[in-house]
């Protein structure tokens, strides 16, 4: 079978290509593994082999790469996984609403974790549809590495996550980006020589305090290194606190600059409260993954919660 970047049309009509063949395709691709997909499914790994085998003779390519190792996708395993991966998310997420509406409950609370401001201000609101129709969650945040070490035991159902998890014990789905811009009040950036700010930000920004979320300065360290390819100046900071939404108020009281994400601070640049300092054609990116264990058994409502932020993280 052919190995091809491009799907060709595959040679059977829509009725006969069946979506739960997709469906195994997707969850064998993001767990990287026949045996972790079979567990998620709830089907034998004989059953999910004979499925992917199935649905490469439809489409006439191949799709996985076998070693033992696990699985490698082909580039059409992965295009064609970036093509339906939306859509049967937003599938099954239609589904178990309308499963919702016609009167089955969550009987189970679902264990979700993730950092503290991306909890708050886009994964707690984009679960709002489920609220009403007997979500309960419970909600742990902290550090990526500490939320994935806990899935992996077992204390959390869904972790959405700043890193990539690795090892099989734990699948993690790309979600969405996060983009870092360097921010200050208008008052502070008045006297800044924005033109000069590219090309020698130590002798603009030398001077200015600093607001961070620890005293290493890891955001404004990162955008240094992304955006002007050198060390952010060696100045005690102004203001620390491990909180991204308390340095976007201290910035936004004039405490000093610092780079945050965009997401975060929408209002705040709405209202006029900051400023964008810099506007860099490549901006520091960083991505947030939706993980949870290989081998978990199916829920509802876990289902349901992760198909929902899937579906909705687009918008973020």
């Amino acid at each position: 079978m052919p190995d091809a970047r491009h799907l060709p049309q595959p040679p059977v009509s829509g009725d006969d290509l069946d979506l739960t063949l997709l469906r195994t395709f997707l969850a064998a691709h993001r767990a990287g593994s026949m045996t972790r997909a079979a567990a998620e499914l709830g089907l034998s790994q004989p059953g999910v082999t004979a499925q992917i085998r199935r649905l490469e003779r439809r489409l006439g390519v191949t799709l996985f790469h076998r070693g033992g190792r696990g699985l490698t996708p082909t580039a059409a395993g992965d295009e064609l996984a970036l093509r339906i991966g939306p859509h049967l998310d937003a599938l099954t997420a239609a589904l178990t609403e309308l499963a919702a509406t016609a009167g089955a409950p969550f009987t189970r609370t679902v264990l979700l974790g993730g950092p503290p401001e991306l909890t708050a201000v886009r994964v707690l609101p984009s679960l709002a549809e489920l609220y009403p129709r007997g979500l309960r969650v419970r909600v742990t945040t902290g550090l990526a590495d500490d939320l994935l070490a806990e899935l992996a035991g077992g204390g959390l159902d869904l972790v959405v996550s700043t890193i990539r998890p690795r090892g099989r014990a734990l699948t993690g789905v790309p979600i969405a980006d996060e983009e870092f811009v360097l921010v200050a009040t208008p008052q502070l950036a008045a006297g800044l020589d924005r033109d000069r700010l590219a090309a020698d930000p130590v002798e603009v920004l030398g001077n200015l305090p600093v607001v961070a979320y620890s005293e290493e300065l890891p955001i404004v360290r990162r955008y240094w290194r992304h955006v002007f390819g050198r060390p952010v100046p060696r100045v005690p900071p102004a203001v620390v606190v491990p909180d991204l939404r308390a340095v976007a108020a201290a910035c936004a009281a004039g405490a000093g600059y610092s780079a945050l994400p965009r997401y975060l601070i929408g209002d705040l640049l709405d209202t006029g409260r900051l400023v964008l300092l810099h506007e860099p054609e490549d901006p520091p990116i960083n991505t947030f993954y939706l993980a949870w264990r290989s081998s978990a058994v199916p829920h509802p409502a876990v289902d349901a919660v992760r198909a929902h932020l899937a579906a909705s993280a687009a918008r973020w």
